[in-house]
């Protein structure tokens, strides 16, 4: 496993030779070069200067007025609102008129509230714009039971009131100025919503006695699942809940034992996972007609109130179908008839397999879900260091999404996230034993995957700072503000001199310019969002993979062509012309003395409409046919 030996004051002359290449990652052509024959000299970049990089570059405000942009067009930022900028300390310590809200701050601690709110996210809005993201996502946002058994519900997931913003976040009003400033910007705002399950308050007496407070079995034992038949021949638990807590839930019909599946744990496999409770979360009876109806209710109403401009639903995979299929149409036609046209939802299924993913989408009818299976790909590709015909594989079921209302350019692109972890630590535990350089270039160049590849893409909030992490869930959330965890600031930052005790909203980080980039390229032109792609070259060892992405009523061929190896390397494709353009070359993949990696230049020559086309290490090109 690689524990990596640069440290936080690591030498200042290998931050700046890290950062002169990354610089020259950024040297991209940004607008159409002249025409390439074989007469003519291979293609090289423009240059385009690191102090230039922001000049006509593409952001939200470019791009069609965010009432009438689909789904295709945006370009995501993911963030956890209380790690990310405290704009108002007076909220710290949450609410001051309801206890099981209150309290649960602490900085030092990576399982606590550490300040962060909406009023936070306003601030930084110009931050977010300068970076080319054009929707937020926030983590749950509604008012949460603040304290349960591994710490606080800071991460939003332990939700009391489905009417009431979390106090240590801000009030509704709050969050209505927020949405209203991000539409002024142009960029649209996706809320995470679970109707899968709520906060931990109904308990089974037979687990934990009959005032619901003592835990009768074992240490390390679990409330053992009852399946539906178990439930059926009456072998069943008796809710309880604790006195005090009759009516902490909000709506009112939420308080009812009756609408909850109360059958114990589950082990997330088989039936249970859909019926058991997570860590005694209380699982709702979405199979229930009037639990369908109280939970359209309520998101239909959160749509009225605050007018979001989609939803990321959590748990999707762990709720019977037919809830999805009659609850997402419900949703949509709803901010429809409120004026919110392209008002979109998508699933978290955590799973890489097609036809479960799509059946949410077909059967189930979301609009879109997760692309976990791209995910987990791009750890076979880039970490595993396994063949780019898993790339081919992947694409080659994307039929599996195709129905009335939805494709795979509609699947929602990412690296890592919140519970899995960041790529950039998947990387650094690898058995490759990668150095800090080719970390780097391996990161960059999955993100410029999830940017590139058919489907929209998403940046998990701190990828742009060089974050790291040491795993997934409570590890992979640190603080874009100075941050007084301890496990967090040890931590290896990539491309910077920086820690996370540090103020991470640099906008002269080079991930921070790139990404940047990589939007401004992506909004520019379409067939990059909209073409259909199609594999041109796959290989079962690291190495090129290339597509082509064409609209239906343009036949401008727009190629990607990806190495994912440590050599240059070179590949022939049949092309569409005699000339092409280029439109993004990344930098020089030499960027430490003894990396393993080779350096090389671009070049793509066309002879009879066959194009030579040579990509750095761990490097990548985008042309267009003329």
């Amino acid at each position: 496993m690689l524990i990596l030996s640069i440290r936080p004051k690591r030498s200042m002359l290998l931050s700046r030779y890290l950062f002169i290449w990354l610089s020259a990652t950024l040297c991209v052509a940004c607008s159409p070069e002249p025409s390439t024959k074989e007469s003519a000299t291979p293609l090289t970049p423009s240059v385009v200067k690191t102090s230039d990089v922001n000049v006509s570059r593409k952001t939200a405000k470019d791009l069609l007025p965010y009432q009438q942009r689909p789904i295709e067009d945006e370009v995501f930022y993911f963030v956890m609102p209380d790690r990310f900028n405290n704009g108002d300390t007076s909220n710290d310590h949450g609410s001051t008129t309801k206890p099981i809200s209150a309290g649960g701050f602490d900085k030092t601690d990576k399982s606590m509230y550490h300040g962060g709110d909406i009023q936070g996210l306003e601030q930084k809005l110009p931050y977010l714009k300068e970076l080319g993201i054009s929707a937020i996502w926030l983590t749950p946002i509604l008012r949460n039971r603040t304290i349960q058994e591994g710490g606080a519900g800071y991460h939003g997931y332990w939700v009391l009131d489905f009417t009431e913003i979390d106090p240590h976040l801000g009030s509704n009003q709050d969050l209505i100025s927020f949405i209203n400033a991000a539409h002024k910007d142009n960029i649209k705002v996706f809320f995470d919503i679970i109707t899968n399950h709520t906060a931990d308050v109904i308990k089974p007496k037979e687990c934990y006695g009959k005032d619901g407070l003592q835990w009768l079995k074992a240490a390390g034992e679990t409330c053992q699942y009852k399946s539906l038949a178990q439930v059926a021949s009456g072998d069943s638990y008796t809710p309880v809940i604790p006195q005090g807590l009759e009516n902490v839930k909000v709506p009112a019909w939420l308080n009812d034992p009756k609408y909850y599946h109360n059958q114990g744990e589950t082990t997330y496999q088989g039936e249970n996972s859909i019926y058991g409770d997570f860590a005694g979360l209380d699982d709702i009876n979405t199979d229930d007609p009037e639990v369908v109806k109280g939970m359209i209710d309520i998101f239909q109403s959160i749509i009225s109130e605050f007018k979001p401009d989609g939803f990321r639903i959590d748990t999707v995979k762990h709720v019977n179908m037919e809830f999805w299929s009659e609850f997402s149409p419900a949703l949509v036609n709803h901010a429809a008839s409120i004026g919110i046209a392209e008002f979109f939802m998508f699933g978290e299924v955590y799973s890489g397999d097609s036809k479960e993913l799509s059946s949410y989408t077909t059967v189930g009818n979301m609009q879109s879900v997760l692309d976990f299976g791209l995910a987990f790909t791009l750890q076979h590709t880039l970490i595993d260091q396994q063949g780019t015909d898993k790339l081919g594989q992947l694409f080659a079921n994307d039929s599996d999404y195709l129905d009335h209302n939805s494709n795979a350019n509609q699947l929602l692109n990412f690296t890592g996230n919140h519970d899995m972890g960041r790529f950039a630590h998947m990387l650094a535990k690898s058995e490759y034993n990668y150095s800090e350089a080719e970390i780097i270039q391996r990161n960059l160049l999955a993100h410029a995957m999830v940017y590139f590849l058919r489907g929209v893409p998403i940046i998990y909030y701190g990828d742009e700072q060089g974050f790291i992490g040491k795993g997934g869930d409570q590890d992979s959330r640190q603080n874009m503000m100075p941050s007084l965890v301890a496990s967090y600031n040890e931590d290896n930052v990539l491309a910077t001199n920086k820690t996370t005790a540090d103020d991470n909203f640099d906008l002269s980080h080079p991930f921070y310019k790139l990404f940047g980039q990589y939007s401004h390229i992506y909004y520019s032109y379409p067939a990059l969002r909209n073409g259909v792609q199609q594999t041109l070259y796959q290989q079962d060892s690291a190495g090129i993979f290339a597509i082509s992405r064409t609209l239906a009523d343009n036949n401008k061929a727009h190629i990607v062509v990806f190495n994912t190896a440590t050599s240059q390397q070179q590949v022939m494709l049949n092309g569409d012309g005699d000339s092409y353009n280029v439109l993004y070359q990344s930098g020089k993949a030499n960027i430490e003395h003894g990396s393993g990696i080779e350096s090389g230049g671009h070049s793509m020559k066309v002879k009879n409409n066959k194009l030579s086309i040579t990509v750095p290490a761990l490097s990548f090109a985008i042309y267009q046919a003329q």
